[in-house]
């Protein structure tokens, strides 16, 4: 079984009104207990709103775990 990874889900907006929705993957080095992320995957295509963003980025979030990404690579 692939180990378990840590993603969370955020809003970026690079522009005014421009809003995209980003994966991040926890990542660590084992000797403090703070937490970095690396971005694994984003948007495309902007979005109007924050909540737009957040739900498509939810989406894609689920569509990641449901095809059983979270074991392999992702760029």
């Amino acid at each position: 079984m692939a180990a378990l990874r840590e993603i969370a889900l955020t809003v970026e907006e690079r522009g005014t009104g421009q809003l995209y929705w980003v994966l991040l993957e926890a990542v660590s080095s084992g000797e403090t207990e703070e937490i970095h992320y690396r971005k694994i995957r984003s948007a495309t295509l902007a979005q109007p709103t924050y909540s737009s963003a957040l739900a498509v980025g939810a989406n894609a979030l689920r569509r990641l775990a449901d095809s059983g990404g979270f074991s392999e690579t992702i760029i």
